[in-house]
Formats: structure tokens, sequence, C-alpha cells
């Protein structure tokens, strides 16, 4: 167990380039849950370039074997093999502006952002795509604060002493990693308070 979330909500940590994020997130929209989530973006791989170059080799066969894991786990889930991995910070950075903003288009976009990426294989690290995956939404970032959110999400992240995505943190704590069968879910979500 950690420390409880600041709010009564669950927190998800996810990365948009992770396949079990996606899946997750998908999972958890079909069930009728995400509402009562708190999307926080994190890197788990911040290292990735931007732009989002081609892997190949062990890299290519890593995301290869990624996706299969996921199309095996959620076989009605619609998913591509991208080219490769972008960097997901500027993702994050504009999902948070949006987010701020309203918190409901901030979950549309984060969807979108998603779907860009799993479904079409967009370099969601391009500012031009992020922009008009946003549209009408106008992402304002005054003083780099997008940015502090984003490093205080990763820091609250860290003190779970997990180091995978996806993760939920109920409010009192308990923690559910990965992306799990629904039952589970379920169960999860079944024991939160009130």
């Amino acid at each position: 167990m950690v420390s409880a979330p600041p709010s009564n909500r669950v927190v998800l940590y996810s990365d948009f380039n992770c396949p079990f994020c996606y899946a997750l997130h998908e999972r958890l929209q079909e069930m009728g849950l995400l509402e009562q989530c708190e999307w926080r973006g994190v890197q788990h791989a911040p290292h990735l370039p931007k732009p989002m170059r081609p892997w190949q080799g062990s890299l290519e066969a890593e995301l290869k074997h990624e996706v299969s894991v996921v199309q095996r786990l959620s076989p009605n889930l619609s998913i591509v093999l991208p080219s490769g991995k972008p960097n997901t910070l500027p993702a994050i950075e504009f999902a948070i502006g949006i987010l701020q903003k309203d918190p409901g288009e901030g979950m549309k976009f984060v969807h979108r952002i998603y779907r860009a990426f799993w479904c079409e294989g967009q370099d969601i690290s391009d500012p031009a795509v992020l922009q008009l995956l946003a549209g009408e939404q106008c992402v304002e970032d005054f003083g780099g604060q997008n940015l502090i959110v984003a490093q205080k999400w990763e820091t609250a992240w860290h003190a779970t002493g997990q180091n995978g995505v996806p993760l939920l943190v109920s409010p009192d704590g308990d923690l559910l990693v990965g992306c799990v069968p629904a039952d589970h879910i379920r169960q999860f979500f079944a024991t939160l308070p009130g």
C-alpha cells in the first residue's frame, strides 16, 4: 500500500507509447470506469526520440512482441504495429494543458492520442500532430506549468515503488499493476469507498 492519492478518485498512471496502457484505457472506457479515474501521463521510457524513428532489430522484435501480447489479452482491441515508439513528454504536456482547462475535453484528447498512435501509427511527439488532435482546443502553458505538473506526476508515480505502467492507485493507496483481466478491474473498483 502507498500513500493515498490527493482525491477520492483512482489515479491511473499511464504512458501513451505503452500498448498495455492503451489496452487498459480502452477496457476502463468500455467498462464505464474511466470517469472514476484521474489520468496522469508518465514516461516509462523518457530516453525515446523526438521525432519518432523506425525501430529495427531487437527493438522492432520487442515492439512486435508487446503488440502480439496485447492482442492476445484484448483480442477485440483495434491496434496496429507502429514503426517505433516516440518520446511522449510533448503529448503528456499537451494533455495537461487541456485537462486543466476542461477535464472532459482533456480525456477526449487523451483518447485521441492513444488512437492516433496505436491505430494509425502517428508520431505523437510531433507538435503539429498534437495540435491537429487538439483541434479547437488551445493549449496554454504559462511559464512551463505543464512541465511542472508532468514532473509532479512522475515523482508521485515513482513514489509508489512501481516502475511499470499502467498502474491504478486507489484513494486508500491500493495498487493494481498492468493490463489485468476485467474481473480484477471490477474487483478493484468494487472495494473503493463510498
